[in-house]
C-alpha cells in the first residue's frame, strides 16, 4: 500500500470512529491532514471529506436499517402517521445547516485549511458541552418539532471543525430533555439527508468531479469509514444510553488542549 493510500485508509478509520462517537470527525480530520503533510486546501480536499461522510452515512442507514424502512413505509402510505412526523422533523432539523450551506459556503470551506487553532479551541468547547450534557436528568420528553429546530441549530453549529455533530446533537436533545434513546437515534438519522444533499449539490455542479481523479484512495478511504462507523454507531448507541460521556469530554478537552498549545508555539499556524 503507498503512501497516499494509507493516508485514505487513516482517515477513513478516523472519520468513521469519530463521525459517530462525539469527538468531532471534522476536527480530527484537519489535525490528521496537518499531521500526515496533506497540503491540499479546503475546496482541494473537498472529494475525499465528502466521500468519507457518505461513508459514514451509508453506515448509519446500515445500523437502523429496520428504522428506515419503517420509516420508508410509513411514509408510502400517504398519511399523517408516526413516520411521517418523524420525517418531518427531520426536514425542519435540517433547515439551519442547509441554510449555513447555501449562504456561507466559501466562508465554511476556509475552515478546512490548516485552522489548528480553530479545532483545538472548537474540541474544548465540545468537551464542556459533553460534561454539561453529562449531567443532564433525562426527563423521557417526547422530541418535538420545537426541538427538531434547536437540535438542528445545532448541527449547523458543529460546521465548524472540532465541534463534534453527534456530541453537539446529542447533547442538545439531552439537555432539552429528549429521552436518550430516542436522542440518539434522531442524531445519527438527521445527519444522512444533509450528507446525499450536499453530494448531490457538488456533482451537479461539478465541484466534485473537477478535483480529483485517482479513484483509488476515495475507494479506500469510504471502505474504512464505512467499516468503522458502523462499530462506532453501535457503540455510541449503548454508552449513551449508560450515561457515559465524561470519558469523551476529557478527551476532547485534552486533544483541544494540546493543539491550541501545539498552533500557539508553532510559527505560521495562528
Amino acid at each position: 500500500m503507498n503512501l497516499e493510500l494509507l493516508k485514505a485508509a487513516v482517515l477513513g478509520i478516523i472519520q468513521g470512529l469519530t463521525e459517530f462517537l462525539p469527538v468531532s470527525s471534522s476536527g480530527h480530520l484537519e489535525l490528521a491532514k496537518y499531521l500526515l503533510g496533506d497540503e491540499s486546501v479546503g475546496e482541494e480536499s473537498l472529494l475525499m471529506t465528502v466521500t468519507l461522510h457518505f461513508g459514514t452515512a451509508l453506515a448509519t442507514l446500515a445500523v437502523f436499517r429496520k428504522e428506515v424502512a419503517e420509516i420508508f413505509r410509513g411514509l408510502f402510505r400517504f398519511q399523517w402517521n408516526e413516520e411521517t412526523i418523524f420525517s418531518s422533523k427531520i426536514v425542519v432539523s435540517m433547515i439551519p445547516a442547509a441554510l449555513a450551506g447555501i449562504f456561507l459556503e466559501d466562508q465554511i470551506e476556509m475552515l478546512f485549511n490548516k485552522q489548528v487553532l480553530l479545532v483545538g479551541a472548537c474540541l474544548v468547547v465540545t468537551g464542556l458541552l459533553l460534561f454539561w450534557a453529562n449531567r443532564s436528568r433525562d426527563t423521557q420528553k417526547p422530541l418535538g418539532f420545537n426541538h427538531a429546530f434547536w437540535i438542528g441549530i445545532a448541527q449547523a453549529i458543529a460546521i465548524l471543525p472540532g465541534i463534534s455533530r453527534s456530541g453537539a446533537t446529542i447533547s442538545s436533545a439531552l439537555l432539552l430533555g429528549i429521552d436518550r434513546e430516542k436522542a440518539t437515534r434522531f442524531s445519527f438519522l438527521m445527519v444522512v439527508p444533509l450528507i446525499v444533499g450536499k453530494m448531490s449539490k457538488d456533482l451537479l455542479e461539478g465541484d466534485l468531479s473537477s478535483q480529483q481523479t485517482n479513484l483509488a484512495p476515495l475507494i479506500i478511504g469510504f471502505v474504512f469509514s464505512f467499516i468503522f462507523g458502523y462499530l462506532a454507531c453501535t457503540w455510541m448507541i449503548r454508552l449513551v444510553k449508560r450515561s457515559k460521556l465524561a470519558v469523551f469530554a476529557v478527551y476532547c478537552l485534552l486533544i483541544g488542549g494540546a493543539a491550541i498549545v501545539y498552533a500557539l508555539l508553532t510559527p505560521g499556524l495562528h
